[in-house]
């Protein structure tokens, strides 16, 4: 991840300040910076892709990554979500026995012709061997009896799911069941599941870490992950694969090359192989041709704008969280940034407190925006002090 200073953003300032120049690349440019980005490999078939930068969250390309359609076992990375927020929670435990019930065994065992964990009917196992049937083997059966355990049913648990992708910023989303199979108004989207994918890794890595185990057992019978790309590339950890006669082939796939991680998500491909070979050509192109870069960190002053009626006369601001975007290889020197701040700010100032917000442009499109806070407290000067600052403001107003 490339370290871009403030002047290499080409901040300008909403209260007047000059523009601050942009240094000579951070490398040398290269002949092929120059020439155009080729079109992201777009698969031939599916409903909908999306590319994804996993640090800043901005799409690299994609088609269709609004319209709901079916998530098929997708919808599973949303079960692993509930089910991590609800362990940080202390709600249930790791080791907590959960028992795999008739109703799970006969909506989602081996009887019912689609993904099963193996786990006995009316016997328990721990939650976290529970929650590694349904990851890798995609047990339908494991994601009930998960489901049953954490919630009562599968109904309550569908409102966490939905709860849950609220928080993340699932618009697009809404879950009935936890483990995928076709059922009337189970929808999200490309951009949704690359959304959700993206916060389990950040949120919850040791749940997200199941997802790149090649094979697990239980009992007797030991079945592999259906993520192909773990065979194929060294660099992909994860994430989910999905499939349903009405959903197609789908595949959520991330991986991490140095500092960068993308995911990728195709929904509805025509097999098993073209799923993984659409989403590899996605990651591919995408670690070739872009890059992300983390502009601004916590604590960096970004400005010292006047402060009225304060103990001091300016206050230092920054952001709350680090900045990061992603740009086309070579192009950091396209960014251009602004901050909006008010024209009077008045004591008292508490630190962290919010003041305005920075903008990221490229080549004139938006790319990023970070509330702007106070980096440290600015307490009211004294009396004489506060009146002649009234004085002044009332002047210049």
């Amino acid at each position: 991840m490339l370290f871009v200073s403030l002047a290499a953003a080409g901040i300008v300032l909403g209260s007047g300040l000059a523009i601050a120049q942009i240094p000579a690349p951070a490398r040398p440019v290269a002949l092929s910076d120059a020439l155009p980005i080729p079109d992201a490999p777009a698969p031939k078939v599916s409903k909908a892709w999306v590319l994804l930068d996993a640090a800043t969250g901005q799409v690299l390309a994609g088609d269709n990554i609004d319209t709901p359609v079916e998530p098929a076992s997708i919808t599973k990375v949303m079960t692993s979500y509930v089910i991590a927020a609800e362990m940080a929670a202390g709600k249930v435990k790791r080791d907590d026995p959960v028992l795999m019930s008739e109703h799970a065994w006969r909506e989602g065992g081996a009887a019912t012709d689609g993904s099963y964990s193996g786990f006995e009917v009316n016997k328990t196992a721990p939650l976290v061997e529970m929650e590694k049937g349904m990851v890798v083997q995609s047990g339908n059966d494991a994601a009930i009896a998960l489901a049953e355990h954490v919630a009562g049913s599968e109904e309550a648990f569908a409102q966490l799911m939905n709860a849950y992708a609220k928080k993340i910023g699932m618009r697009n989303s809404h879950f009935v069941n936890p483990h995928g199979l076709s059922t009337e108004g189970h929808v999200s989207t490309a951009h949704d599941l690359a959304l959700l994918g993206r916060a389990l890794i950040h949120d919850f890595p040791e749940a997200y870490s199941y997802n790149k185990l090649k094979e697990f057992t239980v009992g007797p019978i030991t079945q592999p992950n259906r993520n192909l790309l773990l065979w194929r590339d060294a660099s992909v950890d994860g994430i989910k694969t999905g499939h349903t006669s009405r959903a197609g082939y789908c595949l959520m796939a991330s991986a991490k090359r140095g500092d960068q991680r993308l995911i990728s998500v195709v929904m509805g491909d025509t097999s098993e192989n073209q799923r993984a070979v659409d989403a590899q050509a996605l990651l591919n192109w995408g670690f070739r041709f872009y890059e992300s870069h983390r502009l601004y960190d916590v604590g960096k002053s970004l400005a010292t704008p006047k402060v009225w009626k304060g103990a001091a006369d300016v206050v230092k601001v920054g952001v709350a969280q680090p900045l990061l975007v992603s740009t086309p290889r070579g192009k950091y020197e396209h960014l251009k940034a602004s901050m909006d701040l008010p024209k009077s700010l008045v004591a008292p100032i508490a630190k962290g407190q919010r003041l305005g917000t920075v903008k990221v442009m490229f080549d004139g499109k938006p790319v990023a925006q970070a509330p702007l806070v106070a980096l440290e407290a600015v307490e009211e000067g004294g009396f004489f002090k506060r009146l002649w600052h009234e004085l002044l403001m009332w002047w210049q107003g």
